[in-house]
């Protein structure tokens, strides 16, 4: 069974898109992958529709060999949406080989570990804080953070990742100068953050309970100084663990060395190679592999690199269903899991334009045995929700 065509598709979600490739085979069989065209990543379609015709012709099953024909068209820019186009190729392929077996994806990544894998509700109070208008159940002050750690408790999760919130003026806004949200590039880090985090946290662990994983997320939002800064503020706070993006692998290992918490980091990474200095300098406890980007099939070698540290993994995971999905057949056959993000909160159309949506029990999310990834996008839901 070859490859016949390859397109993409999109739609409106909201703040942003969603975008997919679609892959058909000679036989008739759709292999679907979803992508990101966020944060920088603008282009990602062009490069997949320039690089389709070099995937043409080839058999499904040759996922190995397709990746290599894509890498060495792309070898001197391999980075940034280069890769993520040949990551989103690379998904399609595996969901139309697995459908044509008629087996879930998991079962061509060596098989299941676990039919269940433990998520955590991404993005806890920041789609509710700084997009309402597409989320719903605004919070505007302190004491609906509180009441949101109460609805994830007593929606049975485990565990929440939040960001960082500035108080200081009328309701709270998000703090991401990495982000330009306020613009300073110095990214500063003064003791009025570090008082709103610990307003912020206290608020959730009050709603939460005590046996509630908090994960803060610090994204790219201060140097290596105000992040040591940040760690040790927190020292007394009970944190699954805090999260850092930094390209320097060296000052994040200084980082680990002054927290008492885990230290997580990398979900900005592409590529095995870009994961090595990290690993090398024991940098992170847990390496954080976004498998929209990397592919899933690379993915799993990532994974595996990072087990050979003695690092687990988790899944950066904030995209539609069909991403869930395919981080959910990731996270199944992935021996060194350490937990995977989702976002619970969701768009009021995001049931329209996938065939299922995830099912999630006790805090974990159920592997589905449907053929592929288990859900697909919709036509007619897409059609319906023309992209912006």
């Amino acid at each position: 069974m070859k490859v016949r065509s390859i397109e993409t598709r999109h739609c409106d979600a909201g703040w942003r898109n969603y975008h997919f490739v679609r892959l058909t085979t000679d036989d008739g069989v759709v292999g679907w992958s979803e992508y990101d065209e966020h944060q920088g990543a603008v282009g990602v379609t062009t490069v997949i529709e320039q690089l389709a015709e070099r995937v043409v012709g080839s058999r499904v099953r040759d996922v190995e060999r397709i990746y290599q024909r894509l890498l060495v068209r792309a070898r001197q820019s391999m980075s940034g949406v280069m890769a993520m186009g040949i990551g989103a190729i690379e998904n399609a392929v595996l969901d139309a080989w697995a459908k044509s077996l008629g087996v879930p994806c998991c079962d061509l990544l060596g098989g299941r570990v676990r039919d269940r894998v433990r998520v955590y509700w991404s993005h806890c109070g920041t789609w509710r804080i700084g997009l309402p208008q597409f989320y719903g159940n605004a919070i505007t002050d302190i004491e609906g953070v509180a009441a949101l750690g109460a609805e994830v408790r007593e929606s049975g999760f485990t565990a929440l990742k939040t960001n960082i919130f500035d108080y200081s003026s009328g309701p709270p806004r998000g703090w991401a100068p990495g982000f330009g949200r306020p613009f300073e590039p110095g990214q500063n880090v003064d003791r009025k953050i570090i008082s709103n985090l610990r307003r912020h946290l206290g608020a959730l662990r009050e709603g939460a309970g005590p046996d509630m994983g908090i994960l803060l997320d610090l994204n790219f939002n201060a140097k290596i100084s105000g992040y040591r800064q940040i760690v040790r503020a927190l020292a007394d706070l009970d944190l699954y663990w805090i999260e850092i993006d930094t390209p320097s692998a060296e000052g994040l290992a200084t980082v680990r060395q002054e927290s008492v918490h885990p230290i997580s980091s990398c979900e900005t990474l592409i590529t095995p190679a870009a994961f090595l200095p990290f690993l090398r300098a024991e940098a992170v406890d847990v390496a954080i592999i976004d498998a929209v980007w990397n592919g899933v099939w690379q993915s799993m070698k990532i994974a595996a690199l990072a087990g050979a540290h003695e690092v687990n993994v988790a899944p950066h995971n904030y995209y539609g269903h069909l991403a869930t999905m395919m981080n959910a057949h990731m996270s199944a056959a992935v021996p060194n899991l350490r937990i995977m993000e989702t976002d619970i909160d969701r768009l009021p159309w995001d049931g329209e334009v996938f065939t299922h949506e995830p099912e999630f029990e006790d805090g974990s999310l159920i592997v589905p045995d449907r053929p592929g990834w288990g859900t697909e996008p919709d036509e007619a839901g897409l059609a319906a929700h023309p992209p912006r």
